[in-house]
Protein backbone atom coordinates (compact mmCIF):
# COMPACT_ATOMS: atom_id res chain seq x y z
CA UNK A 1 0.00 0.00 0.00
CA UNK A 2 1.89 3.01 -1.50
CA UNK A 3 -0.70 5.59 -0.29
CA UNK A 4 -1.62 7.01 2.46
CA UNK A 5 -4.23 5.79 5.26
CA UNK A 6 -6.43 7.36 7.05
CA UNK A 7 -8.94 5.45 9.63
CA UNK A 8 -12.09 7.40 11.70
CA UNK A 9 -13.18 5.52 14.52
CA UNK A 10 -16.79 7.12 15.21
CA UNK A 11 -17.03 6.20 19.19
CA UNK A 12 -19.16 9.26 20.36
CA UNK A 13 -22.35 7.51 20.71
CA UNK A 14 -24.71 7.00 24.18
CA UNK A 15 -25.15 3.35 24.17
CA UNK A 16 -28.17 3.34 25.84
CA UNK A 17 -29.45 -0.17 25.40
CA UNK A 18 -26.47 -0.71 27.73
CA UNK A 19 -28.53 0.62 30.35
CA UNK A 20 -25.28 2.03 31.93
CA UNK A 21 -23.80 5.83 33.51
CA UNK A 22 -20.81 4.17 31.41
CA UNK A 23 -20.35 5.07 27.79
CA UNK A 24 -20.94 1.95 26.01
CA UNK A 25 -17.26 2.05 24.24
CA UNK A 26 -15.42 2.09 27.89
CA UNK A 27 -16.75 -1.22 28.41
CA UNK A 28 -14.65 -4.12 28.46
CA UNK A 29 -14.33 -7.34 26.26
CA UNK A 30 -11.64 -9.43 26.35
CA UNK A 31 -9.44 -7.20 29.03
CA UNK A 32 -9.59 -4.43 26.62
CA UNK A 33 -12.23 -1.56 26.73
CA UNK A 34 -14.23 -2.12 23.48
CA UNK A 35 -12.42 1.07 21.42
CA UNK A 36 -9.10 0.28 22.64
CA UNK A 37 -9.33 -3.22 20.56
CA UNK A 38 -10.29 -1.02 17.32
CA UNK A 39 -7.27 1.20 17.81
CA UNK A 40 -5.52 -1.60 17.92
CA UNK A 41 -6.31 -3.06 14.77
CA UNK A 42 -5.94 0.39 13.25
CA UNK A 43 -2.73 0.66 14.61
CA UNK A 44 -1.55 -2.69 12.61
CA UNK A 45 -1.97 -0.28 9.64
CA UNK A 46 -1.03 2.87 9.92
CA UNK A 47 0.28 5.40 12.32
CA UNK A 48 -1.26 6.91 15.32
CA UNK A 49 -1.25 10.15 13.82
CA UNK A 50 -3.47 9.08 11.30
CA UNK A 51 -6.32 7.64 13.54
CA UNK A 52 -8.87 9.53 14.85
CA UNK A 53 -11.32 8.66 17.12
CA UNK A 54 -14.88 10.62 17.02
CA UNK A 55 -15.63 11.31 20.66
CA UNK A 56 -19.08 12.69 22.36
CA UNK A 57 -20.32 11.40 25.25
CA UNK A 58 -17.98 11.34 28.16
CA UNK A 59 -15.06 12.34 25.75
CA UNK A 60 -12.77 13.26 28.38
CA UNK A 61 -13.37 9.30 29.82
CA UNK A 62 -12.86 7.93 25.93
CA UNK A 63 -9.34 10.03 25.50
CA UNK A 64 -8.30 9.41 28.93
CA UNK A 65 -8.58 5.73 28.23
CA UNK A 66 -6.87 5.74 25.32
CA UNK A 67 -4.28 7.97 27.00
CA UNK A 68 -1.24 5.68 26.48
CA UNK A 69 -1.33 6.28 22.75
CA UNK A 70 -0.10 9.54 23.05
CA UNK A 71 0.14 10.42 18.83
CA UNK A 72 -3.89 9.06 18.81
CA UNK A 73 -6.02 12.58 17.46
CA UNK A 74 -9.86 13.09 18.31
CA UNK A 75 -12.42 14.95 17.16
CA UNK A 76 -15.47 15.83 19.53
CA UNK A 77 -18.74 15.76 18.16
CA UNK A 78 -20.92 17.30 20.32
CA UNK A 79 -24.31 16.99 19.23
CA UNK A 80 -25.56 13.19 17.77
CA UNK A 81 -26.61 13.95 14.49
CA UNK A 82 -25.68 10.39 12.67
CA UNK A 83 -23.19 8.33 11.08
CA UNK A 84 -22.64 11.13 8.06
CA UNK A 85 -22.18 13.79 10.55
CA UNK A 86 -19.91 12.29 12.80
CA UNK A 87 -17.70 11.26 10.14
CA UNK A 88 -17.48 14.87 9.26
CA UNK A 89 -15.90 15.97 12.25
CA UNK A 90 -12.66 14.66 11.08
CA UNK A 91 -12.50 16.38 8.34
CA UNK A 92 -9.67 18.71 10.14
CA UNK A 93 -7.78 15.68 10.81
CA UNK A 94 -7.15 14.40 7.50
CA UNK A 95 -6.53 17.59 5.39
CA UNK A 96 -5.17 15.28 2.28
CA UNK A 97 -7.27 14.24 -0.25
CA UNK A 98 -4.45 11.63 -1.53
CA UNK A 99 -5.12 8.25 -0.14
CA UNK A 100 -7.89 6.45 1.55
CA UNK A 101 -10.14 6.94 4.51
CA UNK A 102 -11.56 3.96 6.41
CA UNK A 103 -14.38 4.23 8.59
CA UNK A 104 -14.48 2.04 12.01
CA UNK A 105 -16.70 1.88 15.04
CA UNK A 106 -15.64 1.71 18.35
CA UNK A 107 -18.41 -0.89 19.43
CA UNK A 108 -16.82 -3.15 16.93
CA UNK A 109 -14.44 -4.96 18.76
CA UNK A 110 -14.00 -7.79 16.78
CA UNK A 111 -13.09 -6.98 13.34
CA UNK A 112 -9.29 -7.83 12.95
CA UNK A 113 -6.66 -5.80 11.22
CA UNK A 114 -6.23 -8.88 8.72
CA UNK A 115 -9.46 -8.02 7.26
CA UNK A 116 -9.38 -4.39 7.38
CA UNK A 117 -6.17 -4.89 4.86
CA UNK A 118 -7.70 -6.86 2.67
CA UNK A 119 -10.61 -4.26 2.71
CA UNK A 120 -7.82 -1.30 1.39
CA UNK A 121 -5.73 -3.87 -0.61
CA UNK A 122 -9.41 -4.51 -2.71
CA UNK A 123 -10.17 -0.81 -2.47
CA UNK A 124 -6.39 0.12 -4.08
CA UNK A 125 -7.10 -3.03 -6.99
CA UNK A 126 -10.24 -1.21 -8.04
CA UNK A 127 -11.38 2.17 -9.90
CA UNK A 128 -14.48 2.01 -6.85
CA UNK A 129 -15.32 5.01 -5.21
CA UNK A 130 -15.60 3.00 -2.03
CA UNK A 131 -15.54 -0.45 -0.84
CA UNK A 132 -18.01 -1.70 1.93
CA UNK A 133 -17.83 -4.91 3.68
CA UNK A 134 -20.78 -6.95 4.23
CA UNK A 135 -22.19 -10.55 5.14
CA UNK A 136 -24.76 -13.31 5.02
CA UNK A 137 -26.82 -13.66 7.91
CA UNK A 138 -29.07 -16.83 8.52
CA UNK A 139 -31.39 -14.26 10.35
CA UNK A 140 -30.89 -10.81 8.73
CA UNK A 141 -33.49 -9.00 10.43
CA UNK A 142 -32.93 -5.40 11.99
CA UNK A 143 -30.66 -4.85 9.66
CA UNK A 144 -29.72 -2.56 6.62
CA UNK A 145 -29.78 -5.10 3.38
CA UNK A 146 -27.64 -4.66 0.44
CA UNK A 147 -28.85 -4.32 -2.74
CA UNK A 148 -27.10 -5.13 -5.81
CA UNK A 149 -27.39 -4.05 -9.45
CA UNK A 150 -26.42 -5.82 -12.49
CA UNK A 151 -22.86 -5.49 -12.15
CA UNK A 152 -22.52 -6.95 -8.26
CA UNK A 153 -21.57 -3.35 -7.38
CA UNK A 154 -23.68 -2.04 -4.13
CA UNK A 155 -26.60 -0.27 -5.80
CA UNK A 156 -28.29 0.31 -2.34
CA UNK A 157 -28.65 0.12 1.49
CA UNK A 158 -32.15 -0.38 2.58
CA UNK A 159 -32.54 -0.04 6.07
CA UNK A 160 -34.94 -2.58 7.80
CA UNK A 161 -38.20 -0.61 8.39
CA UNK A 162 -38.12 0.40 4.50
CA UNK A 163 -37.98 -3.14 2.99
CA UNK A 164 -40.26 -3.77 -0.01
CA UNK A 165 -41.64 -7.46 0.02
CA UNK A 166 -39.01 -8.81 -2.03
CA UNK A 167 -36.21 -7.01 -0.34
CA UNK A 168 -37.13 -9.00 2.97
CA UNK A 169 -35.65 -12.32 1.72
CA UNK A 170 -32.22 -10.98 1.11
CA UNK A 171 -29.68 -11.71 3.48
CA UNK A 172 -26.74 -9.49 2.81
CA UNK A 173 -26.29 -6.92 5.18
CA UNK A 174 -24.47 -3.94 5.77
CA UNK A 175 -21.68 -3.50 7.82
CA UNK A 176 -21.14 0.23 7.83
CA UNK A 177 -17.61 -0.37 7.78
CA UNK A 178 -15.98 1.58 4.33
CA UNK A 179 -12.85 2.51 2.90
CA UNK A 180 -13.07 5.96 0.72
CA UNK A 181 -11.24 7.54 -1.70
CA UNK A 182 -10.53 10.62 -0.29
CA UNK A 183 -10.77 12.67 -2.93
CA UNK A 184 -14.36 11.63 -3.12
CA UNK A 185 -15.53 10.72 0.17
CA UNK A 186 -14.91 14.59 1.40
CA UNK A 187 -17.10 16.65 -1.40
CA UNK A 188 -20.15 14.12 -1.14
CA UNK A 189 -20.24 14.00 2.52
CA UNK A 190 -20.36 17.29 2.69
CA UNK A 191 -23.01 17.44 0.29
CA UNK A 192 -25.16 15.22 2.34
CA UNK A 193 -28.36 16.40 3.37
CA UNK A 194 -30.27 15.83 6.97
CA UNK A 195 -33.34 12.95 7.05
CA UNK A 196 -36.01 15.31 7.13
CA UNK A 197 -38.02 13.27 9.88
CA UNK A 198 -34.97 12.74 12.32
CA UNK A 199 -32.24 15.82 11.03
CA UNK A 200 -29.46 13.52 11.08
CA UNK A 201 -27.15 12.88 8.18
CA UNK A 202 -26.48 9.25 7.58
CA UNK A 203 -23.46 7.66 6.21
CA UNK A 204 -25.26 5.07 3.72
CA UNK A 205 -26.72 7.58 2.12
CA UNK A 206 -23.50 8.61 0.66
CA UNK A 207 -23.81 5.20 -1.47
CA UNK A 208 -26.78 6.88 -3.72
CA UNK A 209 -24.50 9.95 -3.83
CA UNK A 210 -22.18 7.90 -5.29
CA UNK A 211 -24.33 5.99 -7.79
CA UNK A 212 -26.18 9.34 -9.22
CA UNK A 213 -22.97 11.02 -10.11
CA UNK A 214 -21.46 7.51 -11.66
CA UNK A 215 -19.13 6.08 -9.07
CA UNK A 216 -19.27 3.01 -7.68
CA UNK A 217 -19.24 1.30 -4.00
CA UNK A 218 -17.67 -2.18 -4.40
CA UNK A 219 -19.04 -5.26 -1.43
CA UNK A 220 -16.43 -7.24 0.28
CA UNK A 221 -18.42 -10.15 1.81
CA UNK A 222 -16.61 -11.95 4.65
CA UNK A 223 -17.59 -15.63 5.81
CA UNK A 224 -16.82 -14.93 9.74
CA UNK A 225 -20.03 -12.40 10.63
CA UNK A 226 -18.66 -12.33 14.22
CA UNK A 227 -16.16 -9.96 12.78
CA UNK A 228 -19.26 -7.81 12.77
CA UNK A 229 -21.22 -7.60 16.13
CA UNK A 230 -21.49 -4.64 16.99
CA UNK A 231 -22.54 -4.30 20.27
CA UNK A 232 -25.51 -2.64 21.93
CA UNK A 233 -26.40 -4.56 25.31
CA UNK A 234 -24.97 -6.18 27.88
CA UNK A 235 -26.11 -9.59 26.52
CA UNK A 236 -24.26 -9.17 23.22
CA UNK A 237 -21.21 -7.39 25.48
CA UNK A 238 -20.80 -11.01 27.12
CA UNK A 239 -20.81 -12.68 23.67
CA UNK A 240 -18.11 -10.34 22.63
CA UNK A 241 -16.08 -11.03 25.60
CA UNK A 242 -16.64 -15.22 25.25
CA UNK A 243 -15.77 -14.80 21.58
CA UNK A 244 -12.21 -12.78 23.17
CA UNK A 245 -11.47 -15.51 25.59
CA UNK A 246 -11.82 -18.56 23.44
CA UNK A 247 -9.88 -17.21 20.57
CA UNK A 248 -7.31 -16.35 23.47
CA UNK A 249 -7.43 -20.46 25.24
CA UNK A 250 -7.37 -21.64 21.89
CA UNK A 251 -4.30 -19.97 20.74
CA UNK A 252 -2.11 -20.33 24.28
CA UNK A 253 -3.41 -24.44 23.81
CA UNK A 254 -1.89 -24.49 19.75
CA UNK A 255 0.84 -22.48 21.53
CA UNK A 256 2.03 -25.71 24.05
CA UNK A 257 -0.36 -24.50 26.98
CA UNK A 258 -2.97 -26.75 28.99
CA UNK A 259 -6.14 -25.91 29.39
CA UNK A 260 -8.53 -27.96 31.41
CA UNK A 261 -12.70 -26.68 30.64
CA UNK A 262 -11.26 -23.37 28.77
CA UNK A 263 -15.18 -22.67 28.89
CA UNK A 264 -14.76 -21.80 32.48
CA UNK A 265 -11.35 -19.70 31.97
CA UNK A 266 -11.09 -16.50 31.74
CA UNK A 267 -7.57 -14.74 29.89
CA UNK A 268 -7.58 -11.29 29.00
CA UNK A 269 -6.10 -10.99 25.22
CA UNK A 270 -2.06 -9.06 26.37
CA UNK A 271 -1.60 -12.02 28.92
CA UNK A 272 1.14 -14.55 28.22
CA UNK A 273 1.88 -17.93 29.39
CA UNK A 274 5.05 -20.28 28.34
CA UNK A 275 4.79 -23.90 27.21
CA UNK A 276 3.63 -26.63 29.41
CA UNK A 277 2.31 -24.63 31.57
CA UNK A 278 -1.23 -25.86 33.00
CA UNK A 279 -4.62 -23.69 33.72
CA UNK A 280 -7.07 -25.49 35.80
CA UNK A 281 -10.89 -24.79 35.73
CA UNK A 282 -12.10 -21.31 36.69
CA UNK A 283 -8.81 -19.69 36.65
CA UNK A 284 -8.74 -15.75 36.03
CA UNK A 285 -5.60 -14.81 34.51
CA UNK A 286 -6.14 -10.73 33.80
CA UNK A 287 -4.00 -7.85 32.44
CA UNK A 288 -0.52 -7.88 31.11
CA UNK A 289 0.23 -10.71 33.31
CA UNK A 290 3.15 -13.23 32.05
CA UNK A 291 3.59 -16.63 33.46
CA UNK A 292 6.78 -18.42 32.30
CA UNK A 293 6.78 -22.33 31.47
CA UNK A 294 5.94 -25.43 33.37
CA UNK A 295 3.88 -23.54 35.66
CA UNK A 296 0.65 -25.16 37.32
CA UNK A 297 -2.42 -22.49 38.48
CA UNK A 298 -4.50 -24.37 40.53
CA UNK A 299 -8.91 -24.07 40.16
CA UNK A 300 -10.02 -20.40 41.23
CA UNK A 301 -7.04 -18.63 41.20
CA UNK A 302 -6.92 -14.98 40.01
CA UNK A 303 -4.18 -13.62 38.70
CA UNK A 304 -3.92 -9.74 38.01
CA UNK A 305 -0.36 -7.96 36.27
CA UNK A 306 1.99 -9.78 37.76
CA UNK A 307 5.02 -12.11 36.41
CA UNK A 308 4.96 -15.79 37.51
CA UNK A 309 9.13 -16.85 36.58
CA UNK A 310 8.84 -20.83 34.93
CA UNK A 311 8.05 -23.31 37.12
CA UNK A 312 5.61 -21.67 39.93
CA UNK A 313 2.87 -23.59 41.87
CA UNK A 314 -0.04 -21.71 42.41
CA UNK A 315 -2.37 -23.70 44.47
CA UNK A 316 -6.39 -23.63 43.95
CA UNK A 317 -8.09 -19.90 45.07
CA UNK A 318 -5.11 -18.11 45.58
CA UNK A 319 -4.83 -14.16 44.39
CA UNK A 320 -1.57 -12.83 42.90
CA UNK A 321 -1.62 -8.76 42.26
CA UNK A 322 0.51 -6.82 40.60
CA UNK A 323 3.52 -8.74 41.92
CA UNK A 324 6.00 -10.95 40.65
CA UNK A 325 6.76 -14.38 41.73
CA UNK A 326 10.26 -16.20 41.58
CA UNK A 327 10.88 -19.94 39.85
CA UNK A 328 10.16 -22.97 41.93
CA UNK A 329 7.80 -20.94 44.12
CA UNK A 330 4.94 -22.52 46.10
CA UNK A 331 2.03 -19.98 46.49
CA UNK A 332 -1.21 -20.97 48.15
CA UNK A 333 -3.83 -22.36 48.16
CA UNK A 334 -6.09 -19.54 49.50
CA UNK A 335 -2.69 -17.07 49.48
CA UNK A 336 -3.34 -13.42 49.08
CA UNK A 337 -0.42 -11.76 47.32
CA UNK A 338 -2.81 -8.17 47.74
CA UNK A 339 0.04 -5.92 45.52
CA UNK A 340 3.15 -4.91 44.89
CA UNK A 341 4.97 -8.19 46.40
CA UNK A 342 8.41 -9.41 44.94
CA UNK A 343 8.66 -13.39 46.32
CA UNK A 344 12.47 -14.82 45.25
CA UNK A 345 12.81 -18.18 43.71
CA UNK A 346 11.78 -21.48 45.82
CA UNK A 347 9.79 -19.02 48.60
CA UNK A 348 6.64 -21.19 49.94
CA UNK A 349 3.27 -18.97 50.60
CA UNK A 350 0.72 -21.22 52.15
CA UNK A 351 -2.91 -21.17 53.11
CA UNK A 352 -4.87 -17.73 54.15
CA UNK A 353 -0.83 -16.37 54.35
CA UNK A 354 -1.40 -12.62 52.86
CA UNK A 355 1.44 -10.25 51.87
CA UNK A 356 1.32 -6.36 51.10
CA UNK A 357 4.35 -4.47 49.29
CA UNK A 358 6.07 -7.39 50.57
CA UNK A 359 9.51 -8.61 49.75
CA UNK A 360 10.11 -12.50 50.62
CA UNK A 361 13.60 -13.84 50.25
CA UNK A 362 14.64 -17.18 48.28
CA UNK A 363 13.76 -20.06 50.60
CA UNK A 364 11.62 -18.50 52.78
CA UNK A 365 8.22 -19.65 53.93
CA UNK A 366 4.71 -18.29 55.45
CA UNK A 367 2.92 -21.92 55.60
CA UNK A 368 -0.33 -20.81 57.19
CA UNK A 369 -2.47 -17.71 58.61
CA UNK A 370 0.13 -14.87 58.38
CA UNK A 371 -0.11 -11.33 57.29
CA UNK A 372 3.14 -9.22 56.12
CA UNK A 373 2.51 -5.78 54.96
CA UNK A 374 5.34 -3.43 53.95
CA UNK A 375 7.88 -5.51 54.93
CA UNK A 376 11.77 -7.24 53.57
CA UNK A 377 11.89 -10.78 55.18
CA UNK A 378 15.60 -12.42 54.13
CA UNK A 379 16.15 -15.48 52.60
CA UNK A 380 15.39 -18.68 54.58
CA UNK A 381 13.44 -17.60 57.01
CA UNK A 382 10.50 -19.33 58.49
CA UNK A 383 7.06 -17.21 59.40
CA UNK A 384 5.13 -19.47 61.78
CA UNK A 385 1.48 -19.50 61.98
CA UNK A 386 -0.78 -16.44 62.77
CA UNK A 387 2.26 -14.22 62.81
CA UNK A 388 1.41 -10.73 61.73
CA UNK A 389 3.45 -6.90 61.10
CA UNK A 390 1.71 -4.69 62.93
CA UNK A 391 2.31 -2.09 60.28
CA UNK A 392 -0.47 0.77 60.70
CA UNK A 393 -0.53 2.99 63.84
CA UNK A 394 -3.42 4.88 62.68
CA UNK A 395 -1.57 7.16 60.84
CA UNK A 396 1.32 5.89 58.82
CA UNK A 397 2.53 2.59 57.49
CA UNK A 398 5.78 1.65 58.73
CA UNK A 399 8.59 -1.45 57.76
CA UNK A 400 9.43 -4.75 59.34
CA UNK A 401 12.44 -6.07 58.27
CA UNK A 402 13.55 -9.95 59.06
CA UNK A 403 17.19 -10.53 58.79
CA UNK A 404 18.45 -14.26 56.46
CA UNK A 405 17.58 -17.35 58.65
CA UNK A 406 15.75 -15.81 60.97
CA UNK A 407 12.99 -18.04 62.84
CA UNK A 408 9.90 -16.22 63.70
CA UNK A 409 7.18 -18.32 65.68
CA UNK A 410 4.12 -19.05 65.65
CA UNK A 411 1.25 -16.10 66.73
CA UNK A 412 4.20 -13.76 67.14
CA UNK A 413 3.19 -9.96 66.76
CA UNK A 414 5.97 -7.77 64.87
CA UNK A 415 4.94 -4.17 65.80
CA UNK A 416 6.69 -1.91 63.09
CA UNK A 417 8.95 -0.04 62.60
CA UNK A 418 11.24 -2.88 63.80
CA UNK A 419 14.18 -4.95 62.83
CA UNK A 420 15.26 -8.46 63.27
CA UNK A 421 18.72 -9.47 62.79
CA UNK A 422 19.87 -12.38 60.93
CA UNK A 423 19.83 -16.25 62.30
CA UNK A 424 17.58 -14.87 65.17
CA UNK A 425 14.46 -16.34 67.19
CA UNK A 426 11.40 -15.07 67.94
CA UNK A 427 9.37 -16.89 70.66
CA UNK A 428 5.63 -18.24 69.86
CA UNK A 429 3.20 -15.86 70.87
CA UNK A 430 6.04 -13.23 71.53
CA UNK A 431 5.13 -8.83 71.25
CA UNK A 432 7.64 -7.14 69.35
CA UNK A 433 8.52 -3.75 69.66
CA UNK A 434 12.32 -3.15 69.46
CA UNK A 435 15.28 -3.82 67.61
CA UNK A 436 16.55 -7.93 67.71
CA UNK A 437 19.90 -8.05 67.29
CA UNK A 438 21.07 -10.93 65.15
CA UNK A 439 22.26 -14.68 66.72
CA UNK A 440 19.70 -13.50 69.21
CA UNK A 441 16.82 -15.19 71.03
CA UNK A 442 13.49 -12.78 71.84
CA UNK A 443 10.89 -13.50 74.45
CA UNK A 444 8.07 -10.46 74.27
CA UNK A 445 5.51 -12.30 76.09
CA UNK A 446 4.14 -12.66 80.24
CA UNK A 447 5.69 -15.45 81.89
CA UNK A 448 3.15 -17.91 82.60
CA UNK A 449 1.34 -17.98 85.93
CA UNK A 450 0.04 -21.44 87.31
CA UNK A 451 -2.41 -21.25 90.17
CA UNK A 452 -3.36 -25.13 91.72
CA UNK A 453 -6.97 -25.49 92.65
CA UNK A 454 -8.69 -22.26 91.20
CA UNK A 455 -10.89 -23.82 89.00
CA UNK A 456 -12.31 -25.68 92.42
CA UNK A 457 -12.42 -22.62 94.49
CA UNK A 458 -14.26 -20.26 91.70
CA UNK A 459 -16.70 -22.79 91.54
CA UNK A 460 -17.05 -23.50 95.02
CA UNK A 461 -17.34 -19.00 95.23
CA UNK A 462 -20.61 -19.64 92.83
CA UNK A 463 -22.72 -21.69 94.95
CA UNK A 464 -22.69 -19.76 98.20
Amino acid sequence: MTKPVSIAILAAGLGTRMKSRKAKVLHRAGGLTLVEHVVRASLELTSAASVGVVVGHQAEDVRAALSHYPALRFATQTEQLGTGHALLTTRSLFPSEDGYVVVLYGDTPLLTAETVRTLLQRQDLSNAAATLITTFLANPHGYGRIVRNETGDVAAIVEQKALSPGQEAIREINSGIYCFRADLLWSHLAALKPNPKSGEIYLTDIVESFNATGHRVAPMAIEDPAELLGINTRVELAEVDRIFRGRKARQLMLDGVTIEQPETVAIDVDVEIGIDSTIEPSVRILGKTRIGSGCSIGMGSVIRDSVLDDDVNVDAYSFIGTSRVGARSQIGPFARLRMDNEVAPGAHIGNFVELKKTRFGSGSKAMHLAYLGDSTIGDNVNIGAGTITCNYDGMKKSPTVVGNNAFVGSNSTLVAPVEIGADSYIAAGSVITDQVPGDSLALGRARQVLKPGWPSKRKADRKK
